[in-house]
């Protein structure tokens, strides 16, 4: 009765197709007895009677009270205790060219599927150490790289018998090389294993690796950890292996391997072992720097600084000439690893990669040959980053670069072609000798209004942005007023050199350019379809001169593009509530003869007035749609807003400095 199961519903379907997401179970059932669980089971959810019967009070259980349990740290597991074996059965089955040894719990070993001990005729390298640094070294096993990995339990060290199970399974006639990060127990335990294995009859070779900066250099026995650099060295000796050298070649260019490289990394936060408590060590607002990748301390804790001076940092003290840790000078050919350590998103790795390069260019004289960015060795869900420095020739770069099956191993490109291209403008921009599409040197009535109209449109815009991003940040993403002062801005800049102010339409068309190119997501498009519609309207209804009711038929024409596209019209939620209100009265009020300026303003008021509405609304569109209505109530639309803002400003603009002109 003390075991227990956990029933977590997520929406799938049972045997019967009845839906599952609607019980009001998250429980634990004692697996036994059986048959009163299974009529239970039958009864809560449905089986055999139709989907649509209610739960009524006798269909719910008295359940079991479970076992104290602390939800502090959140993980996506079963057993802590079969943490290791279940990734490890999820690895071999995504990725059919490994397998395991059929051992557990106790040995935990991975290995290639096409490697056998009494055919293979190659050097075997094996590598392994405390779980919980995924992808390694699994993740690193296969043809090219590692022969095979030995897991230990998270943190721990694998035992001597798992070790030896691994040799056993997979060294041949060529001997293996153990690859081995500095920390007392993996040396010890693979160390013992090594001299067992020999004592065999197994020719065997143990390389460690210690390419830890962060701290001053050690005067005891215990040495440098061993870091993020370990993969390098897999790398090296995998494809050394695979070219057919003997285990003293390989073994050579492995130790020298990792002679040549250093690592540093910084935290912001400490992982957590699973079905443990999340330690609090590290408070808000602090980085440590140094920290290991089982969370052991660091050199220090700082406060958080921007990336640029953590990479610069951090590179500095990888290659410091006082501690002598990597022998890098001016001069040297290099390869850049930056790692994360769990939990740091793609996108900021990325960002330190970008930072790094120019720094280690630029402030340190160094050719940067490789640059490898991703998880590689982490430290569960730490977040947080490493970047490691090797020192490179043309034989590791052809290691580094030769082919390999395992399957986390970035796919590169040999060399570093340029890193940007310019881009391709379009005719009118490129052209420079057509007057026609570039900012003429005198402006004519219509253009000086023009140009007054668009200021001013942009102006209110870029002066709305915080108060846009407070009400996208509780209906959206919270980016619509950045993402609106990006285009606006674009457009101020652009009216300087390119808009042909005095021909409305191609002034028009350049204001989708403008938005195109720095506004992403649905806004920048949809703006984009506007511009380009209004365009097309103009140019096929006038000429040079546009009358006032040219122009409401070019907002009727770019309303209905937007509507088209986006899928959107009147009462959905979106900017069209601000600008088919507007576009409404605008035209009225000119077909019945009224003052265009008047008419303008007029319809400017019920564009605010739509924008406002949509707090009553329900969203049909973007990702206001998937927010309940009781928070959409309270706050109105900001693309609409927006649309309000800016068509106010014009008209408002206009009629000011129109007759003055």
């Amino acid at each position: 009765m003390g075991t227990q199961l956990m029933f977590c519903c997520f929406g799938q379907a049972n045997p019967l197709n009845q839906p599952l997401f609607n019980t009001r179970v998250t429980s634990f059932l004692p697996l036994e007895p059986t048959l009163p669980i299974l009529q239970a089971l039958n009864s809560l959810f449905h089986l055999g009677r139709s989907s649509e019967a209610p739960l009524t009070d006798s269909d719910q259980l008295d359940f079991v009270t479970p076992p104290a349990m602390d939800y502090r740290s959140k993980k996506l597991i079963n057993d802590p205790n079969d943490v290791v074996t279940e990734f490890i059965e999820g690895l071999v089955e995504t990725y059919p060219g490994l397998q395991y040894l059929d051992g557990f719990p106790k040995v935990k070993v991975v290995l290639r599927a096409d490697v056998s001990a009494r055919t293979y005729d190659k050097v075997a390298v094996i590598s392994g150490g405390g779980s919980g640094h995924e992808p390694a070294h699994a993740g690193f096993v296969g043809e090219g790289m590692l022969t095979a990995a030995i897991c230990g339990d998270v943190f721990a060290s694998p035992p001597v018998d798992s070790i030896l199970a691994g040799i056993r399974a997979v060294t041949g006639s060529m001997g293996c090389l153990l690859i081995v990060k500095n920390y007392t127990g993996d040396r010890l335990n693979f160390g013992l294993a090594a001299e067992q294995a020999k004592s065999e009859g197994y020719a065997v070779e143990m390389v460690i690796v210690g390419d830890d900066c962060a701290l001053p250099p050690p005067r005891g026995i215990a040495g440098r950890r061993g870091l993020a650099g370990t993969i390098f060295v897999h790398k090296v000796a995998g494809a050394a292996a695979a070219a057919g050298l003997s285990l003293a070649e390989v073994a050579a260019e492995a130790k020298r391997a990792s002679e040549m490289v250093g690592t540093m990394g910084v935290a912001l936060s400490v992982c957590t072992l699973p079905g443990q408590v999340t330690p609090d060590r590290l408070g808000p607002g602090k980085m440590e720097l140094g920290l290991g990748i089982h969370g052991e301390p660091g050199a220090a804790v700082a406060d958080l600084q921007p990336v640029d001076i953590v990479v610069s940092h951090v590179l500095k003290q990888i290659l410091s000439t006082e501690t002598n840790y990597v022998p890098i000078t001016r001069g040297s050919r290099i390869v850049l690893m930056v790692n994360g350590l769990g939990a740091t998103p793609v996108m900021e790795l990325m960002i330190a990669a970008g930072k790094a390069v120019p720094v280690l260019q630029l402030e340190h004289g160094l050719a940067v040959d490789r640059v490898y960015t991703g998880s590689f060795m982490t430290s569960l869900d730490m977040a947080g980053f490493s970047i490691t420095v090797m020192k490179a020739d043309q034989k590791i770069l052809n290691r580094l670069d030769a082919p390999t099956k395992a399957p986390n191993w970035p796919v590169g490109t040999e060399g570093r072609p340029p890193a940007k291209l310019p881009i391709p403008l379009p005719q009118s921009r490129s052209t420079k000798s057509d007057e026609s599409l570039s900012r003429p040197q005198q402006l004519s009535p219509q253009g000086y209004i023009l140009e007054v109209a668009i200021e001013s449109a942009a102006t209110a815009v870029i002066n709305l942005k915080d108060s846009l991003n407070e009400w996208d940040s509780k209906v959206g993403d919270g980016d619509c007023g950045s993402t609106m002062f990006r285009g606006a801005s674009a457009i101020l800049e652009d009216m300087k050199k390119y808009y042909p102010l005095n021909d409305p339409a191609e002034t028009i068309k350049e204001l989708g350019s403008s938005v195109r190119k720095v506004m992403g997501g649905t806004s920048g498009i949809l703006y984009d379809i506007f511009f380009r519609a209004a365009y097309a309207k103009l140019k096929a209804d006038c000429n040079a001169i546009v009358t006032p009711l040219h122009w409401a038929n070019a907002l009727e024409a770019a309303i209905a593009a937007v509507s088209k596209y986006g899928g959107a019209s009147a009462g959905y939620r979106t900017l069209l509530d601000a600008l088919i209100p507007a576009s409404s009265v605008l035209k009225q009020k000119l077909t019945a003869g009224e003052d265009p300026v008047n008419a303008f303003v007029v319809s400017a008021e019920a564009a605010v007035a739509g924008a406002k509405s949509t707090k009553s609304m329900r969203a049909q569109a973007g990702r206001s749609s998937y927010v309940s209505a009781e928070v959409l109530a309270s706050v109105p639309d900001p693309g609409a807003m927006a649309a309000a803002s800016w068509y106010q400003a014009a008209a408002l603009a206009i009629k000011d400095k129109y007759r003055a002109t």
